[in-house]
């Protein structure tokens, strides 16, 4: 099911100043930034090795990563993982009694189809499965 570790997503207060910190003092490459409506969030991509790391600030105090600095401040939000078929897996998972937070796929950054399992059902972490085609 999983093919590799596609990306770690690290909370942000501030998109362009934590920018620096992989990029001066790293020496890490940015591969892009973009706004993503209708996950309420800004991301930028850091390509390292096969992965990449994934900067995600909010657009919108009710969002995803606005709620999730709130609660427990900037850091680690989620490991996504590449599958080669998103439904498949969900299906897969689905049949295994796995709770998910997305049954189907939506759009995520890169023009990814992604999806999230509920952290209850994965020992506390935020899982997303993504596809890209």
């Amino acid at each position: 099911m999983v093919v590799k570790l596609d990306h770690i997503g690290i909370a942000v207060s501030n998109l362009e100043e934590t920018l620096k910190v992989y990029t001066d003092l790293l020496g890490m490459k940015l591969h892009g930034t973009e706004t993503v409506e209708e996950q309420k969030v800004k991301t930028a991509f850091l390509p390292i090795g096969e992965s990449e790391i994934e900067l995600l600030e909010t657009t919108a105090p009710d969002g995803p990563i606005g709620k999730f600095i709130e609660a427990k401040g900037q850091g680690i939000q989620h490991i996504a993982f590449k599958v080669d078929d998103i439904e498949a897996a969900l299906a897969e998972l689905k049949s295994k009694g796995v709770r998910l937070i997305d049954e189907k796929p939506r759009y995520g950054a890169g023009g990814a189809r992604i999806a999230f399992l509920h952290p209850k059902a994965t020992g506390g972490v935020l899982i997303e499965l993504c596809q890209k085609d």
